[in-house]
Parts: C-alpha cells; structure tokens; sequence
C-alpha cells in the first residue's frame, strides 16, 4: 500500500506562456529542455554570486505551463524575483499554490506499492511521488487515496529528505549557500554544458577550477528538533563549523538533520563526504552542547 503524506508546507509557482520553459532555462541551473509532463526536475535559482535562493521541483503539465514545487514561504519572494527579468518573454508568474492541491505518497512496505495514477517521482527517491491535482472551488479535501493513511503534517515526507540526503532552502537559509555546498551537483540539479544562466559562472568557477570545502552532511543527535532549526549555527569539537539546512524528530526521540560543514580531516567515508557511520562528534547549538553522530549519505559526490 502507498501511503499519502501531507505536504501543505511546500506550495506552487506557476509559469503560463508559450516562453516559460525558455525563460527559465536562462534563469535556473537544470537543464530545462529536460521538462516533461511524467516527471520532476530538480533545479535550483541563485543569485549571481552563485548563492541558493530556492530549490525548486519542476512540472511541465503542458506545453505552456510550467509548476514550481517550494516552500510557501518562498513562493512570493521567487515570483517577484524571476518577474524582474521577464522582459519581453511571453511568461505570466503567480503564487498558484491555492490553485492545485500537492499530495505526496510514500511507498509502504507492503509488495506491490508504488505510485498512485498521475503521480510523478520525487527527484532524489525511488520510493515517494508528488501528484498536483487542480482544485474544485476552495476545496481542500485530501484525495481519495489519503483516506484514512494521510500522514498528518509533513513530517514523513520532510524526514525522508532529509534521509535520503535532499537538501530543502527556507527563508532562513535563503541566499546563505553556494550551490555545490548543498550538493545540487550531485543530485543532477546544475547542467554544466547547457550555457548562461544565473549565477552559472560562480557555479561553473568552483566545479572547474576550485575546490568545494563545505559540503551537505547528514547527522543524529539526541536533542529538541527546536534546537535544529534551519540557519542555526554551530561547532564541532574539532573545529569544524555547520549550519543546519533542515531537520526533522525521529520516532525514537532523537532528531535527524543535513548541515553545512567541512568535511573531517580524516575522511572514512569515500565519495560520501561523512564521517563514516557511527562516528561522533560534540558539536554546539543554541549554546547547548550536542552529540552528533554522522550517518551516511545516500549518493556520492564529486572529489575535491
């Protein structure tokens, strides 16, 4: 059985026009020519210093339209943004979030569970799927398949991001990291050879030529996922600094999270860029000291 998760934090842009994939393929680092309408594309916007200002999940429903999968709090702020540069391009931006209906589906245990009709894979998963479904007047009414598995709130979904190593940009966070250090190169979210674009050669500058030192990292530790909160600062007792990117509870009362920090010293993990699981480390957020126990990634990244 697939379960239906809902995931009524994240909202939807929307770009209607005949130029919209066009428009967008000089403003984000996918490639957008890859659009279609039976799958997700990861992308991520940037400033021109090369600094995350949303990731984005991208649908093509049709040849006109294009939706963009982020967290409501970000949706404004993107459409004002991109409304900047649209010029003579024949692209209309709105919030349109109260327009479809988002609902994500994880694969349960059981055989035989995959996605629902319509729905399209979530970039990075081979176990969830997001399927955007217009609305009917105000309705808000969960599909029929949630009925009695909707996961309350969006903490199922959210925390299978964050295992599957997924980075996720908030208003905290916006602008704060460089594409590489939330691993979007890895995740087949930065085309290389598709041309200009914002921020590509800041981008293209730290993938040829510079080394990237900071990276996305997953951790545990056994403290409040309030402490953990997206943007918060802290330290490792070796020295290394770390931002928290996001972070979720888990069930067993400890909380799982990804941050930004330099890669140790000695690295146990290969391509992964962890410590190596099972190893700790003491680290300080919100001025309370933690234990943090590195857990592995789920892909690879590039040397450097």
């Amino acid at each position: 059985m697939t379960i239906a998760a809902d995931i009524s934090g994240l909202g939807l842009l929307q770009l209607r026009g005949p130029d919209s994939v066009r428009f967008l393929q000089g403003q984000l680092s996918a490639d957008c020519r890859a659009l279609s309408a039976d799958r997700l594309l990861l992308a991520g916007l940037h400033t021109r210093e090369g600094r995350v200002i949303a990731v984005l999940r991208l649908a093509a429903p049709d040849a006109d339209t294009v939706l963009a999968i982020l967290p409501r709090e970000l949706v404004d702020t993107v459409c004002e943004r991109l409304r900047k540069f649209v010029l003579r391009a024949k692209t209309q931006l709105t919030n349109a979030t109260d327009h479809w209906q988002l609902t994500g589906f994880i694969a349960s245990s059981s055989p035989g569970s995959g996605p629902p009709a319509g729905a399209l894979a979530w970039p990075g998963s081979g176990t969830r799927w997001v399927r955007i479904d217009a609305r009917t007047g105000n309705s808000t009414a969960a599909p029929p398949e949630a009925s009695a598995t909707l996961l309350e709130g969006s903490t199922a979904f959210r925390g299978a991001d964050i295992a599957d190593g997924l980075p996720q940009v908030y208003a905290a966070t916006s602008e704060h990291f460089v594409s590489q250090m939330l691993n979007l190169d890895a995740l087949g979210a930065i085309a290389f050879d598709k041309g200009c674009y914002t921020g590509q050669e800041v981008i293209a500058r730290a993938h040829y030529r510079g080394r990237v030192k900071r990276r996305l990292q997953r951790f545990r530790a056994a403290v409040p996922v309030a402490n953990l909160s997206p943007g918060t600062h802290g330290t490792m007792t070796d020295g290394r600094g770390f931002i928290v990117v996001d972070a979720v509870a888990r069930s067993d009362g400890t909380s799982e999270f990804l941050a930004v920090a330099h890669s140790p010293a000695t690295d146990t993990a290969g391509a992964t860029g962890g410590t190596g699981a099972g190893a700790t480390a003491s680290a300080s957020a919100h001025g309370a000291p933690i234990e943090a126990e590195s857990l592995p990634l789920s892909y690879g990244l590039p040397p450097g």
